[in-house]
This record gives C-alpha cells, structure tokens and sequence, in this order.
C-alpha cells in the first residue's frame, strides 16, 4: 500500500479546473517530487492533500486512510506536515520557540495540566526545548536559538520552516518550493538536509520545485504536471528524456545540458 494515494482527483475553483482527473501515488521513505509549469495545479495538490481546499471529485488516503473532509489540524495529527512556497515563520518570536510550536501537535500538556499540574507541564516544556535545540543543531542553527526568525537571512528562514515542519514529527513531509531563493551553497546543504530526512529520519518527502538539478539529484520518483493534468511519471532518468516533459516544461535546452553532462 503507498503511504499517499491520490486516485482521480479534480479541483474546480468556480469554471476554472486546477486539477483534473489526477493519480499519484507516494512511497515510504522515498523522495517524491512534482514538476511542471507555474499554474499546474502543483500547490494545488498540496492544499488538497493537507486539507486547505477541498477536493471536488476523487478520493486522497494515506495509509489507507480516507483524507476527503478532514480539516488540516486533523491531517496534521495523522502524520502530514508540510512547508510553503513563502517564509512563513513566526517573524517576531525567536529561532528556538518557532520550532517549539511544531511541538504543539504532539505534546500532551493541555490547559488543565498546566494549572493543576504545573510541574508535570513544565518538564514536558522543558523535554520539548531541549529537543527543538536538538533539530536546530542538525540543521546548523542552534547558535540562533535566541535571535528573532525575521532577523535571519532568507535562507535561514527557509531552513527554519522546514525545521518547524519536522518537530510535528510527519511520516509525510510536503516542501514547496523549499530552493526558491537559494544560493548555489544553500541549494547543496538544502538537498543534503533532504537525504538525511529521508535516509536518517526515515521519513517519506514529497516536493514541488522548479531547480531541476535539485529535483533530479534527490527524487526517486517524479511526476509532471501541465494544466492540471499528470501528463509523465516515472524516475529522474525517464523523465529527463520524455519528449512530452521536454515540450510542456524542461525546453530543449535542458535536454542539450542533460546530453552535454552525460558525455562528460
């Protein structure tokens, strides 16, 4: 069984169809990635798999287990977190309680526990900081703990959300767009933090994003969109020859780049 099954699903915003008839499915522990034009229908399936929009027609299920209807806290709480095409950290608190707060699906402490039993409440704020620093370092940032989110550089922000993301502790985690605004040495340590999810956490990624070397050295599968339809699926190489993805979205100059790389 994949771990997310989309089985025809279609999205309609009035007339218009952003997504139409799609299919795809997402196995564990792998990276998944999907392509296409601006205005594909990407995020799209990223609103509808995490409860933001709903879906109009078709069925989505992780783990077998039907998404259709659920709100996006309840998706959350089964195992689904994902970041956004823009920074949307928490700009006026700082590094260390940004991740605090993606602790907040999975701790225990409600508000009774923390007027009759503060004690209990505090410890367990106490393990959550302690484990917020431990991700912080595995990303380089446990020296910001104290500085505020909006005071990091853009790409910091960006590693922060992802961060964030992670101390839901998912089984599935969706990045949209995570390279945007990256610099060549961010984009390196970006896919690195991406393998080590996948390969150390044991988390299964699934990925929208438009830096093709990104996608092709990190994904095990990829699928393509174009109008809202899944016009190609398949693995990195595949794709990269795909005459149809060559026309709709890669150009012919990548295929001349990808051709020139094989040779050297």
């Amino acid at each position: 069984m994949p771990l997310l099954e989309l089985k025809n699903v279609t999205k309609r915003f009035g007339g218009l169809v952003a997504v139409s008839d799609v299919s795809l499915e997402v196995r564990e522990r792998q990276v998944s990635a999907i392509i296409g034009p601006n205005g594909a229908g990407k995020t799209t399936i990223f609103n509808l798999v995490t409860g933001i929009d709903g879906i109009t027609s078709g069925e989505a299920h992780f783990k077998g287990r039907l998404l259709n209807g659920l709100a996006p806290h309840q998706i959350v709480s089964l195992g689904i977190c994902r970041t956004f095409q823009n920074s949307r950290v928490f700009a006026g608190m700082t590094v260390l309680d940004n991740v605090v707060v993606g602790f907040h699906s999975r701790t225990r402490a409600e508000i009774g526990a923390v007027l009759f039993n503060p004690v209990s409440a505090a410890r367990e704020m106490g393990d959550t900081r302690e484990r917020a620093r431990d991700i912080l370092a595995q990303f380089g940032l446990a020296t910001l703990e104290n500085e505020l989110a909006c005071n990091l550089p853009y790409g910091q922000q960006r590693q922060l959300e992802i961060v964030r993301a992670l101390a839901a502790d998912p089984e599935i985690l969706l990045l949209d767009e995570p390279a945007a605004g990256l610099n060549i040495g961010e984009t390196e340590s970006l896919m690195k933090r991406i393998g080590w999810i996948r390969d150390e956490l044991r988390k299964t990624v699934l990925i929208i994003e438009h830096n093709m070397t990104v996608i092709m050295e990190i994904s095990d599968n990829i699928v393509v969109l174009d109008h809202g339809q899944k016009i190609a699926e398949g693995r990195p190489k595949e794709i990269q020859a795909n005459e149809q993805v060559i026309e709709a979205y890669l150009g012919k100059g990548f295929k001349r780049a990808h051709a020139e790389r094989s040779r050297t």
